[in-house]
């Protein structure tokens, strides 16, 4: 019974490799524009800013840990220019309503029929690109490696 729970964890792992790996990498990628709509916070632009996008979903458990941790980014580099949007592939009121208990201070936006998130491969969430001024991603993880000397550049 062990010998087969050890089998079956690590073929889980290897089929979790697996599909991590397959995540294309969008360091070096050029974003023209952030096509989405935006339902709280819209920022006046989001060109020649620096971006972080994160998406994200109102039922998984590691973005909603994610969202504290942006607000003290967006509070600490809102004034230098730095736009963060949250983005959800989820319907308007079902965003809304997690947003009526739940404080994000960034801008939040839908995508609800992934087309803007769908051209960067994303296999799972949360995940946040860092987008420079020039509209170049930069860096790319989950947003809660996203630490506070990486954003001293921008």
């Amino acid at each position: 019974m062990t010998r087969l729970l050890f089998t079956a964890m690590g073929l889980l792992a290897a089929m979790g490799l697996l599909f991590a790996s397959s995540a294309k990498n969008n360091v070096g990628t050029q974003i023209k524009e952030v096509d989405v709509k935006f339902i709280e916070n819209k920022p006046a632009s989001t060109l020649g800013q620096p971006l972080i996008l994160e998406f994200w979903a109102t039922w998984c458990p590691p973005c909603r840990e994610s969202i504290p941790h942006l607000n003290k980014i967006h509070a600490k580099f809102k004034d230098r220019g730095l736009v963060i949007i949250g983005i959800s592939k989820e319907d308007k009121s079902t965003v809304e309503d997690f947003l009526e208990k739940t404080p994000m201070h960034y801008a939040v936006a839908l995508d609800s029929r992934g087309k803007f998130s769908g051209q960067f491969g994303i296999q799972g969430i949360p995940h946040a690109l860092m987008v420079d001024p020039s509209g170049t991603v930069v860096w790319e993880d989950t947003p809660l490696p996203l630490k506070i000397p990486i954003l001293k550049n921008f």
